[in-house]
């Protein structure tokens, strides 16, 4: 089932069987490349759904603020303590990718109509892979638990917060547990955010079992391997930071500055093989978000320009053997790290260091005399 937007602006659910990959341009071949590599690059127009205020943003938002009513209209008062927050509340940044307890209420607390509710909201907010992403980290959470015989390890335990009344600007909420955080803000009319953006897989490789050869995050492990290994040595010699991985993402919950200059080769210094190996990279973190949301993480890589990004890489060259790269620019970071359990446990992460939680939109908002 897949959300659609009718030429009257309203959104509906339709399940389908077709594939409508190639319409989104996630498909694969030379086509998709050329696609993604035009739509990255700025070579053709990016439509700034979220930042202009337009009918079309101003359409989508409004079916986001429905769909959060409806959920929270569903909540009765033990359960609203629990899962709505004032906006200006700490928990709306206090984030995190561990199991732990977390601001929200969780799937296992919620009555069928409730949960029906969340998986409408996510439906409009994420793509058809976006879903199935979600989808796939509770079934790794689901192979942790069979593996550790553990109660701690439970994929209903994920969780919706609400930040704010949904409609009344700002507002914003996040879906959060074991490795997963994507956080939702609308800080004024027809703007929004979508960073930061968590996504872990533990097995990154399921090794055994029903689920044996499952790969979450696999094609953004290929085609990052697919790059470092395709750099000339002048290339690797600026690409490469240190020869053991990191150990873990860097700007993680907390230290969102944590990296302040960009290090490693330069986009404008790779090939074109070798930058639509990058642009893959990027598409893997782009690829779980609806298509608006999508369009508005473009439109910032095309305004900082894709030749400001750097590829940084430490670690094995190896499958199989600690690694970790990033790829960093002006405004955005994304960090992938897969170094524990014998290097079968990722963490992966987009930040945008000038808008996560909608910071930018949401400061010119209060700026224009709107109060906190």
């Amino acid at each position: 089932m897949v959300a659609h937007r009718h030429a009257d602006g309203t959104w509906h659910d339709h399940d389908h069987d077709h594939d409508h990959s190639h319409d989104r341009g996630h498909g694969h071949g030379h086509g998709a490349l050329v696609t993604r590599r035009r739509v990255l690059a700025g070579a053709v127009s990016v439509p700034v759904v979220l930042m202009a205020g337009g009918a079309q943003a101003q359409a989508f938002i409004a079916e986001l603020e429905r769909r959060a009513r409806t959920y929270a209209g569903l909540l009765d008062a033990p359960q609203r303590r629990s899962a709505v927050y004032p906006f200006a509340s700490d928990a709306r940044t206090d984030w995190h990718y561990v199991p732990r307890s977390r601001p929200g209420l969780p799937f296992k607390s919620m009555t069928a109509q409730q949960r029906a509710a969340v998986v409408a909201l996510l439906r409009a907010t994420l793509s058809d892979e976006g879903y199935a992403r979600i989808e796939g980290v509770r079934v790794l959470e689901s192979v942790l638990r069979g593996d550790s015989q553990s109660s701690f390890r439970d994929p209903d335990n994920y969780v919706v917060a609400l930040f704010g009344e949904p409609g009344v600007h700002p507002w914003g909420f996040r879906y959060e547990g074991h490795h997963v955080s994507l956080n939702f803000t609308f800080p004024a009319p027809g703007k929004a955010s979508a960073t930061p953006a968590f996504w872990g897989a533990n097995p990154a490789e399921v090794r055994g079992g029903q689920h044996r050869g499952m790969r979450l995050l696999g094609a953004e492990t290929d085609a990052a391997f697919a790059l470092v290994r395709s750099l000339d040595p002048a290339q690797r010699t600026e690409a490469v930071i240190a020869e053991r991985a990191l150990g873990d993402i860097v700007a993680g919950p907390g230290r969102g500055d944590e990296l302040k200059q960009p290090r490693g080769v330069a986009f404008a210094r790779l090939a074109e093989t070798q930058r639509n190996q990058a642009l893959a990279v990027i598409e893997g973190m782009l690829k779980p978000l609806n298509a608006e949301f999508r369009a508005l993480q473009t439109q910032r890589l095309s305004e900082a320009g894709l030749d400001a990004l750097r590829f940084a890489w430490a670690g094995a060259m190896t499958p199989g053997q600690g690694h970790y790269f990033r790829l960093h620019g002006p405004v955005t970071l994304i960090e992938f790290d897969n170094t524990q359990d014998g290097a079968n446990h990722i963490h992966s992460l987009w930040r945008d260091l000038a808008a996560d939680f909608g910071a930018d939109a949401l400061g010119q908002h209060y700026r224009t005399g709107h109060k906190p």
